[in-house]
Parts: C-alpha cells; sequence; structure tokens
C-alpha cells in the first residue's frame, strides 16, 4: 500500500519538480534564466507563486524568450509583474 504524502511533502515535491523543469526547458537560453531564478527562490515561494512560476513555465520558450528580452510585449495572460521578477533577478545576475 502506498504511504499517503503530507501536504509539506507534496509542496517540496512540487519545488523539486519545478526546479528540475526550470534546468531542462529544451533552449540553453532559457534554462539559463529560469534554472538559477527556481533555484534562488522555489524554497520561499507559496502555492500562489508556485502557480505562477508553474504558468510562466508553461509557455513556449521562443516567445518567452523574447518577452524576457524586451524584444516583444507579453500577451494579456502573462502575469507581467512576475515575469519582471525573473527578468529583474536574470540581470542582478548577469551584473556580478
Amino acid at each position: 500500500m502506498a504511504r499517503q504524502m503530507t501536504a509539506g511533502e507534496d509542496i517540496a515535491m512540487r519545488r523539486k519538480k519545478l526546479r528540475y523543469r526550470a534546468w531542462h526547458r529544451g533552449t540553453r537560453e532559457m534554462d539559463l534564466v529560469l534554472g538559477p531564478f527556481a533555484d534562488a527562490h522555489t524554497e520561499a515561494m507559496n502555492e500562489v507563486q508556485l502557480d505562477q512560476l508553474e504558468a510562466l513555465m508553461s509557455e513556449e520558450d521562443p516567445p518567452l524568450l523574447t518577452w524576457v528580452m524586451g524584444q516583444v510585449e507579453p500577451p494579456e495572460h502573462i502575469d507581467r509583474d512576475f515575469l519582471a521578477q525573473v527578468i529583474a533577478d536574470h540581470h542582478a545576475r548577469l551584473a556580478k
């Protein structure tokens, strides 16, 4: 019989899966944007914030990269505040 996971185990597993997905996107450019962001922030994220990250990561890499690079405005369904946090984190890492 399978052991039931507690809520804490569920969210820990979700964080681990999101960190893995962030580093294994399919394009190296997005791995280098989302991977470090996920590593640095998922442990402190609540369920709502994890939902925001998951929603952003459900987008295809080519358009997501154009949004991160500021080449194209993201569509209305994208949480622009959360995207801005990801972009700011990426720029801060580049500045180091």
